[in-house]
């Protein structure tokens, strides 16, 4: 089995073959392990932690929302958050999106993370502050994140996903020492966990062993994972 953390950049789609008439770039420029498939997808517009594996049983495990593997975004908003705790509290309890209810998140203000400056950088509007969010989902509906920090007047600037919790008592998964644009091969401890994960269980049974392709996502995302 193989597995990759990777950093994805900003502008790249989380397939590996362009799309039609889209000027976003896509997985193939930045990795050439062959039959690696993205476990979860983000945005184009979005950054941050993308597993990709050659096993499918895998990338079905931590997709699929039963077992609601917690995903640790930061999210730069416009407005600042500390001044609006109601905002917060309501991403907490879940928002009405699109006619469905949201899971309880885990949401809190956090200072400036001090990332580089993203490529092209965001705007900025001298009148209006900015500020930082910490946002944990379970679940990756369609531009979640974006939807739920708009539900609640704090408009998405920047989104970076930093962390795939595994749910097996360890720390996660986490983007730490990875450039955009750079990856690395899962560590022999972190191998042993996500092998763990496949065991065979009553809940594994009810799922097929599936695999997604290399294409999918789109430009808007779709079947994106919250970002």
């Amino acid at each position: 089995m193989t597995t990759l953390l990777f950093h994805k950049p900003y502008g790249v789609l989380s397939q590996f073959t362009p799309e039609a008439g889209c000027d976003w770039a896509c997985l193939a420029e930045f990795i050439s392990i062959p039959q690696v498939y993205a476990a979860g997808r983000l945005d184009a517009d979005s950054e941050g932690l993308l597993l990709l594996t050659s096993n499918g049983r895998l990338q079905q495990r931590l997709t699929d929302p039963r077992f609601g593997h917690w995903r640790r975004y930061w999210v730069q908003v416009e407005g600042e958050a500390t001044a609006h705790p109601e905002a917060l509290e309501r991403l907490r309890s879940g928002l009405l999106i699109q006619g469905q209810r949201t899971l309880p998140a885990r949401a809190e203000a956090i200072s400036d993370p001090c990332l580089p400056e993203r490529t092209p950088p965001i705007r900025r509007r001298a009148a209006i502050p900015t500020s930082w969010l910490q946002l944990e989902l379970q679940e990756g509906r369609n531009r979640q994140v974006r939807r739920m920090t708009a539900a609640v007047n704090l408009p998405t600037l920047r989104l970076l996903r930093v962390a795939i919790d595994l749910m097996d008592g360890a720390a996660p998964l986490e983007l730490n020492g990875l450039a955009a644009g750079q990856w690395r091969q899962v560590n022999g401890a972190e191998s042993q966990r996500l092998e763990q994960l496949l065991k065979p269980s009553r809940a594994m049974k009810k799922i097929s062993p599936g695999r997604g392709g290399r294409a999918g996502g789109g430009k808007s995302g779709r079947g994106a994972g919250g970002g």
